[in-house]
């Protein structure tokens, strides 16, 4: 069916039909800040820098008895090194992207 005049187009709705919704941000649930978890997660990531570089010098002095222990532990930290700098790129990106809006 063609349309012959704009006149046939009914109205879907009008702007007042629009329910209004509340974007306030509700309080934090489990009482942990994000400060918190950034905190903790950068703590937990210098633990396992500290265990590997103390498994590292017995390596170096023959002091270890398990080299598998000790090399995952340094795989260990260097794969949460790797990550937090991912992250922290990640969040420097974004942080230059809101900055860049236009208001």
């Amino acid at each position: 069916m063609a349309i012959d005049s704009i006149t046939q187009l009914r109205p879907v709705g009008s702007l007042t039909d629009v329910t209004r919704v509340d974007i306030t941000p509700e309080p934090e649930k489990s009482g942990v800040s994000f400060k918190e978890i950034v905190k903790d997660a950068i703590s937990e990531v210098n633990k396992l820098q500290k265990n590997a570089d103390e498994l590292a010098v017995k390596l170096a002095t023959g002091d270890v008895e398990d080299v598998h222990r000790a090399m995952i532990a340094m795989q260990k930290a260097k794969l949460a090194l790797d990550l937090t700098i991912q992250v922290r790129n990640k969040v420097i990106e974004a942080y230059q992207e809101v900055m860049r809006m236009q208001v």
